[in-house]
């Protein structure tokens, strides 16, 4: 048995919740959050304590194996230091793992140093249509990738970032790109591979918060293929689409639906779409089911975890990347950048409210 401690009662610890409820090997035995009132809002089957501080939580339930973290992205990196290092857990952590590329560097090394492991979420991933297009046989029928497009356009209102004081800060969530394309920019390197050149172009357009509500960018992969990125949460008055498009030497196609759930195009075989398709609930979608099979499957069969330290720290390199982009205004190559001077930024003021 596999006990999990859950910090944060957010939105997502409902999918979280569900998710480890597949699995026999996992229980739920205590679950800690700044106001405790919101923890009854998410139904767990099994008794287990309320914490309001993850200290107290840790100190008092010394069985727990896993800890989940799902706290504001600014905070993952200062929790999830505190929690390797004191406590010697295992941790799950919600995207992004953190902002700073050095701060995901130096959470790997403490925590080989500590012997436990690091399960960053990439739900996405486990999308019908991203691991169909993932394998090597269904991407060479599309041939030499030439172009590629990753355009997302959704919605989000002053009133979303008037939730809470960490919305819409360098320090503790970051911009458009940060905070919902991550799952984009993260699907292009796993799909198309390492890219050489980014020039991006960050604005504020919408709303009245320090942090971008769009960006557009071209960029040059590795492999000489060119493309173009639009994010951008200043669309109104709703989410509109948020597709990837792949054009080969020798077809195309296009992941798109609420969360990269949708194969819309697949020109080799278009019979393919609607197996590799599915209808999703909610834009978190299905890929955290997933998730938990590969954690359940590390831990009970020893089984390698699918991401490793240094494929997530390429994807908040690059996510880096553009930030650093647009702050030096030139193009930049990923690898050659270090962390970006926004993302990430102290505040006391907010870290202090949830230490």
């Amino acid at each position: 048995m596999i006990n999990i401690g859950l910090i944060g009662a957010g939105r997502i610890a409902g999918h979280h919740i569900q998710a480890i409820k597949k699995f026999k090997l996992f229980k739920i035995v205590a679950f800690c959050d700044l106001q405790t009132d919101k923890i009854e809002n998410h139904k767990i089957s099994n008794k287990f304590n309320s914490y309001n501080h993850y200290d107290e939580m840790l100190k008092n339930e010394k069985n727990i194996d896993l800890v989940v973290i799902m706290t504001p992205s600014g905070m993952h990196y200062e929790h999830a230091k505190k929690i390797i290092t004191k406590y010697k857990k295992n941790i799950i952590i919600e995207k992004p793992i953190c902002l700073k590329t050095s701060q995901v560097a130096e959470l790997y090394k403490l925590a080989k140093k500590n012997k436990v492991k690091i399960f960053p979420v990439f739900q996405n991933r486990y999308n019908k249509a991203i691991q169909f297009l993932k394998k090597k046989k269904t991407m060479n029928a599309l041939g030499k990738l030439r172009t590629i497009s990753v355009q997302v356009r959704w919605c989000r209102p002053q009133r979303y970032y008037d939730l809470a004081d960490w919305r819409g800060t360098f320090s503790h969530d970051g911009g458009a790109l940060t905070n919902q394309g991550i799952h984009h920019l993260d699907a292009l390197r796993y799909l198309c591979g390492e890219l050489k050149v980014v020039n991006a172009k960050m604005s504020t357009l919408g709303v009245n918060i320090e942090v971008e509500d769009s960006v557009v960018a071209n960029f040059e992969l590795n492999n000489g293929a060119i493309g173009t990125l639009e994010i951008t949460t200043s669309a109104r008055p709703k989410d509109y689409n948020a597709t990837i498009s792949l054009v080969g030497s020798k077809g195309l196609a296009q992941i798109g639906g609420l969360a990269l759930n949708e194969l819309q195009i697949y020109s080799p075989n278009q019979k393919s779409c609607k197996m590799y398709s599915e209808k999703i609930p909610t834009a978190y979608g299905f890929g955290h089911f997933s998730f938990y099979k590969d954690v359940k499957n590390y831990f009970s069969n020893f089984i390698k975890f699918p991401v490793s330290s240094d494929d997530c720290l390429k994807t908040i390199n690059l996510l880096n990347s553009f930030y650093v982009s647009d702050e030096i205004k030139k193009s930049v190559n990923p690898i050659k950048i270090k962390d970006s001077i926004r993302l990430g930024i102290k505040n006391e003021k907010i870290s202090k409210k949830y230490r």
